[in-house]
């Protein structure tokens, strides 16, 4: 890190000294010690390795906008979504805690400008005859003091410590901002899942409920045929077992789509006793999401941008414990009215002044300023190695979903095949059964088969939804780093909606 310097030029006539004095601590005040910041550099690869088939969006692409969930073209979906930014109990903790951070950063932008206090007093007093007859003539009188005092301090930041604590703040300021979109991103996307997972779940039971029906239907046959004495009573309660475990299987999918439902509700801030959410089987695939450079991910995340944020603050911490080392030098201004009665308080003779500069330097402090300012460069590295890891994990995010989506729907294709073959399977062993040339259990065998294959299929396309929305987040969501806002002291306030 490099140490910045400042010192006056020059030499004052001596005719001036006073106006010299002042003008060098105001050269001085535009000097600040401590690290310039600059961005480290990261390696950023020039494509994703699991691309694939993915085709990098183009500059006349559709990208992902803030409403980044109107993709999958769902109204139930973007009905739920816009209440995240209106309940969500999480998003306005966030934006509390933005809100803070903010006001954090006025208080200390406060330094920047003197303080001025005031007050007003009145006494009525008596002088011991007794004591001490240092003025005779006033032992043993009563007066009365009556005052309105006015105190105006000023720091002048000639080592810039101020100005490193105000740029501190700004930073943590910043970051809190991008901390309130990474979890305005992370609610909808926590949404998201839970919707699609619930969908899933919809067509899970869907597919039960309507294989239930089918197997009702196979007893009804085996029955029949038991009654006419074709059948045995073995195979009418196979079949009749098969019905019962396959409808104790739809019944069971309630109870994990009842926690989804009341999931979604808290995420949308109402009580799941007040909240429900209507049967709609999962039956699309995932659309086909824009995909950018690498390069962008850095400008795309906003926990990407939250960690920066802090390493500029821990870095201009490193200023702040640096400008320990040299004096503080303060500026102070005493005036007022004084008078023994109230009458003539405000008078010109009342007025009272005083005014003066002192300057505190460091002598021995046993390496006090020295152990605070490694604390600080640590924790610059400590923001450093952060920051890295955030962009590294940011990466694996992308990544992991680019994969999953790429096999799945390899996955998904074979499956489909292999639900086929079953279907076809279960007909044969149907049709062979009618004709009697086997028994039921080979029915109730490509009964199983066939069940589970689709049950398969359904669960990834389930998986396919949920990682369409993992990568949605991971690239960002449609975030942008120009979002940050440049001065979150003044001028309005971040929007907890990433439009």
């Amino acid at each position: 890190m490099s140490l910045y310097r400042c010192h006056p030029r020059g030499r004052a006539p001596r005719r001036a000294v006073s106006a010299a004095y002042l003008a060098s601590v105001f050269v001085l005040a535009g000097c600040a010690v401590g690290p310039k910041y600059q961005r480290p550099a990261v390696d950023v690869p020039p494509t994703y390795k699991e691309v694939g088939n993915w085709k990098p969006a183009q500059p006349n692409d559709q990208r992902l906008g803030g409403e980044w969930w109107q993709l999958f073209q769902d109204p139930h979906l973007n009905a739920l979504e816009e209440q995240i930014n209106v309940s969500n109990q999480n998003l306005k903790a966030a934006e509390a805690r933005y809100a803070q951070a903010r006001a954090v950063l006025r208080y200390y932008r406060a330094d920047f400008y003197p303080s001025i206090n005031g007050g007003v007093s009145g006494s009525r007093n008596r002088i011991s005859e007794n004591r001490l007859r240092q003025n005779a003539n006033t032992n043993g009188i009563t007066y009365s003091d009556f005052q309105i005092p006015l105190e105006l301090s000023y720091e002048v930041d000639v080592w810039g410590r101020v100005r490193r604590m105000v740029e501190t703040q700004r930073a943590q300021a910043q970051a809190s901002a991008a901390d309130l979109a990474t979890v305005n991103l992370s609610m909808h996307a926590q949404l998201a899942l839970f919707y699609f997972q619930a969908r899933s779940l919809d067509a899970q039971e869907q597919l039960l409920n309507s294989t239930v029906t089918q197997y009702e239907q196979a007893l009804q046959l085996t029955d029949s045929r038991f009654q006419g004495g074709i059948a045995s009573e073995v195979e009418v309660q196979q079949a009749s077992t098969q019905v019962e475990t396959t409808r104790a299987q739809a019944i069971d999918v309630g109870v994990l789509r009842a926690q989804y439902e009341n999931a979604i509700a808290t995420l949308i801030g109402k009580p799941a006793s007040s909240f429900h959410l209507s049967p709609l089987p999962l039956a699309a695939p995932p659309p086909t999401i824009p995909l950018q450079l690498p390069s962008e991910l850095l400008e795309r995340r906003p926990d990407v941008a939250a960690a920066e944020r802090r390493m500029a603050a821990a870095n201009a911490r490193v200023g702040v414990a640096k400008a320990a080392y040299y004096p503080l030098v303060n500026l102070t201004t005493f005036g007022g009215f004084e008078s023994a009665a109230i009458t003539t308080l405000l008078s010109g003779p009342s007025i009272l002044w005083s005014a003066g500069a002192s300057a505190t330097a460091p002598i021995f402090d046993a390496g006090r300023r020295r152990a605070n300012t490694d604390q600080a460069v640590a924790a610059y590295d400590e923001a450093v190695a952060i920051y890295r890891e955030t962009i590294l994990t940011g990466f694996q995010q992308v990544e992991d979903s680019l994969a999953a989506l790429g096999i799945l729907e390899k996955e998904a294709d074979t499956q489909q095949r292999a639900v086929l073959a079953a279907q076809k399977s279960l007909e044969l062993s149907l049709t062979r059964y009618r004709g009697g040339i086997t028994s039921y259990l080979e029915v109730t065998t490509a009964q199983s088969s066939a069940l589970v294959d689709e049950i398969t299929a359904v669960n990834i396309l389930g998986r396919r939804m949920t990682n369409a929305v993992l990568l949605i987040q991971a690239l960002g969501g449609g975030w942008d780093r120009s979002s940050l806002p440049n001065r979150p002291d003044c001028c309005g306030r971040l929007p907890s909606s990433s439009k």
